[in-house]
């Protein structure tokens, strides 16, 4: 007996599958360069299937390109419910991407878990906008559809097995002997049975991060008046206290198209009724028509979780999860009738009376206030599928709440994923350094998201003057007054300057205006990172070849973290100053590059010191740059309303852009009511420079006014 119980273990021992079974990947080119990969059984939400989007029609016309890795050494094994990846690195490759980080840009020999949550102060993966999407500085870039917690291993750790294997140091006598030693992989865990992936071909990282994009749709399109100046006030403010922050902007003449109204709108918050507080704003339709009638929008803070006080409680109960966010219930999102509920009741309450948008907090995390993994939802998606989709989930619906009224909107929320892109949110948090804030703006274009560096509080007028300068160079120009009470000119010695750059980003509104639809058309990031421009490098430093830095200390400064300069838009290189910094290096790709505001010679493709002073934030334009410019307005151009242009061009070179039009305001322009009109400066043979710009088309918009030229570099 004991014998035959024996042999019937040994069988079933020997005939049982093995736990761990490398998988097939089946791959398919999906569209010109963009190629989906499956192994295994993927779960059936994504983040794909949470966001909704059609990809942009865009993708069709790309130019046809090779795989850009090689197949074969790619792969995926099953174990134990787990699906582990392996994709090759060379040993000259960096890194970028992997969501919106904080203090880091290259991520190669980085661990890090993809996990919506707070920004913590350290890149470990837990981050507003966890987008398992990363590109290479050879050209491709590599996207997971999982809405799990994804563990990421990118370029650490050595396989026995491994093709190209680190040298075996000896400590004791090798001085260069390190503890991480070369790894050749990027290496992945998703928990899940099988795994859906996409691979992007370039031949540029920017041509990588296009065609992820657009596989999200694009980029967003905010309404012009988006793109303007931004005052979130006092958390209590009434609406007597608000017209009255309105009218001193007016009185001193400073630009402010829409006020954002914090948690005291409603009659209760934490957790939120989404109704408003009558003994603040007793009518709230007459107060936004009046708001409206002076050139204000109003904006309004929520988050998402359903006060027992509610008109809706009872109603949108039976499709929340089984557990609560300070008291307030949570709607499960991916269900039709939970969306149906909420955001009837915000178009009732909020959108059929005016309101331009909304300021989404709290959908990000920190486990100590957020619901925990234990939660049930009703819809059957599990609590990590819904922490990793919420964010994405609220912007999609809000958005289509606008797209049915015919309105376009822009404002914040506090968590996105991939396939957010063309979602009009940008992401904020509470975080406060300002040298994370542009490093996160940097990240925002890896990640496929955008990020504000709002202004909150300073300790001094320099502080102040630093902070309100990069957010006028940034998707959103803002400050978030809702503790403070702040004002633009509450530092009365530097008051000038902040009205001259905050003037400076209204003029600008053609320029950024265009930018952005390259970002909604052809997916290129408004705000980027250097390693994205033509003709800069950053990679990799070769560990054989040592870098004599007296001889080439450009070459050196390529091979390290650039975080504190990115470009704005096609010809803009921004370099701001932090507090307490009166001078700073600035590395300028190959090629001649300007002063944005003198016009002169700034340097040619090298590094140079600066020292601007307290007034300007440095930006420089590359050679044959164009700036579309308007005349300074308090608030954005109306629907269809004509502006005057003055046009500058920089430097020797002949310089081409391509400028866009539409009514700013509505969604005519996805049946094809818009243009692109051509600007062009072209050297006469009398050596003098003539600029041009195509003629309006019949039946497209026609706000372009009177242009002027202005050539800058004389």
């Amino acid at each position: 007996m004991r014998l035959t119980f024996l042999l019937l273990l040994c069988t079933i021992f020997y005939l049982a599958p093995s736990r761990s079974s490398a998988q097939n990947i089946q791959w398919q080119e999906i569209y010109p360069g963009v190629w989906k990969g499956t192994a295994g059984k993927p779960d059936a939400y994504d983040l794909l299937k949470a966001a909704n989007v059609t990809p942009s029609a865009t993708l069709q016309t790309l130019d046809k390109a090779a795989f850009p890795l090689k197949k074969e050494d790619i792969s995926i094994e099953m174990h134990l419910g787990k699906t582990y990846i392996r994709l090759p690195l060379e040993r000259n490759e960096q890194l970028f991407g992997f969501g919106l980080n904080f203090q880091t840009i290259h991520q190669r020999g980085r661990i890090m878990q993809l996990h919506a949550d707070h920004y913590g102060k350290s890149d470990n993966g837990r981050t507003h906008a966890p987008t398992p999407f990363y590109v290479s500085s050879l050209g491709y870039g590599v996207f997971v559809n999982s809405a799990k917690y994804i563990d990421v291993y990118a370029g650490h750790g050595v396989r026995k097995d491994s093709k190209n294997p680190p040298e075996v140091q000896d400590r004791n006598t090798d001085d260069n002997w390190s503890a991480h030693p070369y790894s050749d992989a990027v290496e992945m865990l998703v928990p899940a049975e099988g795994i859906e992936m996409y691979v992007f071909a370039g031949p540029k990282p920017i041509n990588a991060i296009q065609r992820f994009n657009l596989l999200s749709g694009g980029g967003c399109l905010p309404p012009r008046w988006g793109l303007g100046f931004t005052q979130r006030v006092h958390r209590l403010y009434n609406a007597e206290q608000v017209k009255q922050e309105a009218k001193a902007f007016e009185d001193r003449g400073y630009p402010l198209d829409f006020i954002g109204l914090e948690p005291g709108w409603q009659s209760k918050s934490y957790p939120c009724t989404f109704e408003w507080d009558k003994t603040r704003f007793p009518d709230p339709a007459k107060f936004v028509k009046e708001m409206d009638a002076v050139g204000v929008k109003i904006n309004l803070w929520t988050n998402p979780y359903v006060s027992p006080d509610a008109s809706i409680y009872k109603k949108i109960d039976p499709y929340t999860a089984s557990h609560t966010v300070w008291n307030g219930t949570i709607p499960d999102l991916s269900m039709p009738e939970a969306r149906k509920i909420l955001f009837d009741q915000f178009e009732k309450e909020h959108v059929k009376i005016g309101v331009s948008g909304y300021k989404i907090d709290e959908v990000d995390g920190f486990d100590s206030y957020l619901w925990p993994d234990v939660t049930i939802f009703p819809s059957g998606h599990s609590s990590e599928q819904m922490r990793q989709t919420y964010g994405l989930l609220v912007q999609k619906y809000s958005y289509e709440m606008f797209r049915n009224n015919n309105m376009r909107t822009y404002g914040l929320v506090r968590g996105s994923n991939a396939g957010g892109s063309s979602f009009p949110y940008v992401i904020y948090n509470d975080n406060y350094s300002h040298e994370d804030f542009i490093t996160a703006l940097i990240n925002s274009g890896y990640a496929g998201v955008l990020w504000t560096p709002e202004v909150r509080a300073s300790k001094t007028a320099e502080e102040w003057l630093r902070r309100f300068q990069t957010v006028c160079f940034s998707p959103m120009a803002m400050i978030n007054a809702w503790s403070t009470s702040m004002q633009p000119w509450t530092f009365p010695e530097v008051a000038p300057q902040i009205k001259a750059v905050a003037e400076l980003r209204m003029q600008m509104m053609p320029y950024w205006y265009s930018e952005f639809a390259k970002y909604h058309y052809k997916g290129t990031p408004p705000f980027r990172g250097m390693s994205l421009e033509e003709r800069f490098s950053s990679g990799v430093k070769n560990e054989k070849t040592a870098t004599n830095l007296e001889e080439n200390p450009y070459e050196e400064a390529l091979t390290k973290e650039v975080k504190d300069q990115y470009m704005a838009g096609e010809y803009l290189l921004v370099a701001p100053l932090f507090t307490g910094e009166t001078s700073r290096k600035v590395i300028l790709p190959k090629g001649k590059w300007y002063d944005f505001y003198t016009g002169k010679l700034a340097g040619n493709g090298e590094v140079i010191t600066i020292t601007p002073g307290l007034d300007k934030i440095p930006v420089f334009v590359k050679d044959g740059g164009i700036v579309p410019m308007m005349p300074v307005m308090l608030h954005a151009p109306k629907a269809n309303e004509k502006v005057d242009l003055e046009i500058r061009h920089y430097g020797e070179k002949n310089g081409n852009y391509k400028l866009y039009d539409d009514d700013g305001e509505t969604f005519a322009y996805e049946k094809g009511i818009f243009s692109w009109r051509e600007i062009k400066v072209e050297r006469q043979k009398n050596g003098e420079l003539k600029g041009s710009i195509s003629a309006e088309e019949k039946g497209k918009p026609g706000t372009v006014g009177k242009v002027t030229w202005r050539y800058m570099t004389k």
